[in-house]
């Protein structure tokens, strides 16, 4: 199978790395960076550089661009991809990219599934990214209606790149659970090394400190479009973490050590029940 990857950062670079290394597949890679482009032919991450002409020839196309960008590229090139391919994306939200992009499919001829591999790295861009990424990941699909085949191809390389699952949804429930399990982590890590506190954390930190503020160093570029685009679901996840620390506050404050004592068993049983 011929594949473009069109964005060489961590995860795109990671998945011609993966692809390349693990695969027979043909992967071309497309990037506005000729010094990426160098090093990912250097490093035998992507076969050709051929630019947008890679389109025409590929049976799957991912795009891996922020959200914004994948919906800007396929404006300009959708008419550029084979009938029949199948297009993907990696983006952390969904809906609007496949609100977007399942008409464009219909009107050229191609078919769209909506992708997010479950996995990433405090680091970004090409020289971070890593072929064993995906090892274990779990790798969401958002298909649309007439996708099948597509969907069967996208299952056996994430597979084949070490995913450990594939899990098949709507984009309204990705982007749902997305909001509590990645978005708001980062929201909460951005708060907590936002603290006066932190600068003073030298000596008196260890895993609990390195634990919550690992994700804070994030790409401030990305999320806050990945944030704005979820943040129905987003703001709803944050209200209920300003509920439980107001509430703790307030116990905490009046030294309740009861209501203290039932808020931390309740969390540490939920922990152990859900993982």
């Amino acid at each position: 199978m011929n594949i473009t990857i069109v964005g060489l950062g961590l995860i795109g670079g990671s998945l011609a790395k993966a692809i390349s290394s693990r695969t027979s597949h043909i992967v071309f890679g497309i990037d506005r960076d000729p010094k990426v482009l160098d090093e990912a032919l250097a490093d035998g991450a992507i076969r050709h550089d051929i630019g947008l002409g890679a389109l025409e020839k590929s049976d799957l196309v991912i795009l891996a661009l922020y959200p914004a960008q994948c919906i800007e590229f396929m404006k300009q090139n959708a008419s550029r991809i084979r009938k029949g391919a199948v297009v993907t994306d990696v983006c952390g939200v969904k809906k609007s990219i496949c609100d977007a992009l399942t008409p464009m499919a219909k009107e050229f001829g191609f078919c769209f599934v909506g992708g997010h591999p479950m996995a990433g790295r405090e680091q970004y861009g090409f020289e971070a990214a890593k072929q064993d990424l995906f090892d274990g990941a779990s790798y969401v699909l958002t298909p649309s209606d007439g996708c099948d085949d597509g969907v069967e191809r996208i299952r056996e390389l994430a597979l084949s790149i070490g995913c450990g699952r594939v899990v098949l949804t709507t984009p309204e429930d990705h982007d749902r659970r997305i909001a509590y399990t990645s978005q708001l982590p980062h929201v909460l890590a951005a708060a907590y090394v936002n603290s006066p506190t932190c600068p003073m954390h030298v000596g008196y930190s260890a895993g609990s400190y390195l634990d919550v503020s690992r994700v804070a160093r994030i790409n401030e570029n990305l999320w806050p479009e990945l944030f704005i685009q979820n943040r129905d679901a987003l703001v709803v996840e944050i209200d209920f973490l300003i509920q439980n620390l107001t509430r703790m506050r307030q116990d905490v404050a009046s030294k309740d050590r009861d209501a203290l004592t039932a808020a931390l068993r309740n969390s540490r049983l939920r922990k152990e029940t859900y993982g």
